[in-house]
This record gives structure tokens, sequence and C-alpha cells, in this order.
């Protein structure tokens, strides 16, 4: 039985590389498959990982219709035993229906790679909607890091450094180096305790890491 899959975690956990190792494999075993993709940070129609990697695929604007995209596809001559879908969680609440439909009806696997809440942690629609859906929730095991070292949680949109909680839901950058200077915009995953704080590594960098103060008063 087809199934519909979410897999989620920070940025930095490896969900890109995870959704290209997944095609490869069932590539390999004869399976036909579709990726799809939106915001990708390497540009449009690119399935990109940090690690270098990377795959031609399928843009999905806000008004892509998965459903039709595949039915046309088969009334065509054409086979799908599978779709990727990474950076799911910039898919609309429609578009998730869309894909927990061809599961159910046309028996066709669905891999959802995304995170799931945005820089004021906030869960995103399309992340929202998969896990109400999904048949299987897996949670990535390879734990993206706090500057602090720390498990990170949370993902902070950073402006040339510092943390900001407004502005556009969507806008592409990518996690910052910490041997860099700050990118104008870009994101930076913490845990917990420093996203409340709204404290970056180029915030703590620039206070030397001085100790925090204890929470009294």
């Amino acid at each position: 039985m087809a199934e519909l899959h979410f897999f989620t975690g920070t940025m930095d956990s490896g969900k890109s590389t995870l959704a290209l190792q997944t095609n490869h494999n069932h590539a390999a075993r004869g399976r036909v498959g579709r990726i799809f993709t939106t915001h990708d940070r390497a540009g449009e129609a690119l399935l990109s990982s940090r690690l270098g990697l990377t795959h031609a695929a399928l843009e999905v604007a806000p008004d892509f219709d998965f459903w039709r995209y595949v039915v046309d596809d088969l009334t065509q001559g054409g086979r799908i035993d599978y779709l990727i879908c990474d950076e799911a969680q910039f898919f609309t609440r429609s578009q998730v229906d869309q894909l927990a439909k061809l599961v159910d009806e046309l028996q066709i696997d669905v891999f959802a790679f995304g995170i799931l809440t945005d820089f004021r942690s906030n869960l995103f629609e399309g992340s929202s909607r998969l896990v109400e859906l999904a048949d299987r929730v897996h949670t990535l095991q390879v734990e993206a890091l706090c500057w602090c070292g720390k498990r990170a949680t949370h993902n902070a949109r950073t402006e040339n450094g510092m943390m900001v909680t407004e502005g556009e839901v969507i806008v592409v950058g990518d996690v910052d180096a910490l041997d860099e200077p700050p990118a104008e915009v870009a994101y930076e995953v913490l845990c917990r305790q420093h996203h409340r704080r709204r404290l970056t590594a180029a915030r703590a960098k620039a206070v030397s890491l001085a100790p925090e103060p204890l929470p009294f008063g």
C-alpha cells in the first residue's frame, strides 16, 4: 500500500540530502518518480543539498496542481511510482490534500521533506497539513546544533547577524557559516533558550561569549 511520508527537522539537519538519497534508492530498484521543490537556495527547479549534491526538479508554484499533473502524465502514457517533494513546508494546504489523494486513489508513494516552523516559531501551512494527513511523520535523527553546542530546535532569520522576528514568511537564504562574516539576510539554527533570547552566533561573538546573566529580577 502506498503511503504519505513526512520527514521533518530543523534547517541543516539533512532533509534535502535524504530526499536525494530516497530518490536514488527507489530509482535503483527500477521505480519511476518525479522530484518537486520550491524556493530552493540554489535557484528555481533545483533540489540542492548543503553537501554539494543537486538534482533537476519541477518547481512548485502556489497554483500548481499535483493531481492534475500526475493524471495528465499517466493519461499520456507516463509512469509514476513515487513523488519526492522537498521544501514541502511552502506547499499550500490544498496541494498537500492533492498529495494525499494521489496516495489514496492512485497508490503513488509520496515522500515529503520540510521544516515545521518558520523564523517566528509558527507552523508553516504545508507542514501543518502534512502532520495532519501523513501516514508516517519522521523526525530526522541528524541533529543540527546551536552555536552553543546544544541541540538546535528553532530556525532563526538574521539580518547582518541580528535575529529578526518580523517580515515576509518566505525569504530565500542559507545557513550562515560560523567562520564567515554574517550575510545580509540568512538563517541560523538555535536552541530554544538562545532563540528566545535572540542570541545569535554573531551577537554572542560580539560580546566575547560573555556569560549570560542569571534570570533574576
